[in-house]
């Protein structure tokens, strides 16, 4: 069947988490399904200014970030997908040291992006990089979408999750535009919200240190927080049943697990259910964390 290529939240954020897990995968493949794999681990520093999407969360030392990365030949992506920046913010010394860091000569690593003026910056200083259409563009209209595919300047293009269910229009994508497309899996905002894109310039605008109101989600359950049960049960959700049944006979491969700002304990969760075979997720849970000693309150 395809390979089927996870990409996984908190590259900067859990970084003390892969450091466990990451081994663990490589050496216990068998625990794991073998139809799946680790595409990338995408994320941005707490104090990246070019950051978008969850800002403010991360602060490893982007060496010892990228150190790990190499070891295990996983692709870093860097989320730069701001919407709000102009001409001046290029050439913040922060964000270009973390290009430079991240540069790979074989073009391993990726930036995921939003704005033109970053994506053609980044192309003529660090050409080192693939690039990959942010979610954060909340493209919805079908239409809008395919034409984001047809850009050659994208690997991968990241769909509003709302697009996620159109199979009649999936069904119908050329191979190439099908290997471009990256499913967001997890989302868990209401299938019906109107605020999502604001949402997104709220978060750019404070990672620019910008002034403005705080923006505040209307949605009847937004006081809840992310609840993966609930995520299950959002329209757009997308199941391992479905990735194996409906995805990857269509000819997708690429699925993204939305996780940063969430803590690790979730994002272990993502990863039981996603990857790991039902039978192996409490030896995964024991050699991550679970001990005789561990009180829960």
């Amino acid at each position: 069947m395809t390979k089927i290529y996870y990409h996984l939240p908190g590259l900067f954020e859990f970084y003390e988490f892969y450091k466990i897990f990451l081994p663990l995968y490589f050496k216990h493949r068998e625990s794991f399904y073998d139809w799946c794999e680790i595409g990338s681990i995408y994320g941005a520093p707490g104090e990246c200014i070019w950051g978008g999407g969850r800002t403010g969360y991360g602060d490893a030392e982007p060496s010892d970030v990228k150190r790990l990365c190499d070891e295990y030949h996983i692709s870093a992506r860097l989320t730069f997908s701001n919407s709000l920046l102009k001409q001046e913010h290029l050439n913040d010394a922060y964000c270009n040291g973390l290009c430079r860091i991240f540069e790979d000569e074989n073009g391993k690593n990726g930036i995921i992006i939003y704005s033109d003026i970053l994506l053609q910056y980044i192309k003529e200083n660090y050409p080192g990089y693939y690039f990959v259409s942010s979610t954060t563009k909340v493209i919805t209209d079908f239409d809008e979408f395919v034409d984001e595919l047809d850009r050659p300047e994208f690997k991968y293009v990241v769909p509003d999750f709302r697009l996620n269910k159109r199979f009649d229009r999936l069904s119908r994508l050329t191979d190439k535009e099908k290997e471009k497309t990256e499913f967001l899996v997890n989302e868990c905002c209401a299938f019906n919200c109107t605020d999502r894109k604001a949402c997104y310039e709220d978060v750019s605008r404070k990672a620019l240190g910008l002034p403005g109101k705080d923006h505040v989600c209307h949605s009847d359950d937004a006081s809840e927080g992310y609840v993966f049960s609930k995520a299950m049960e959002n329209p757009g959700f997308i199941s391992v049943d479905d990735i194996l049944h409906k995805y990857a006979p269509m000819g997708f491969s690429n699925f993204k697990i939305e996780g940063r700002s969430l803590g690790s304990a979730l994002l272990l969760e993502f990863i039981l259910y996603y990857m790991t075979k039902p039978e192996c997720q409490l030896k995964v849970r024991e050699k991550i964390y679970l001990t005789n000693e561990l009180d829960l309150f």
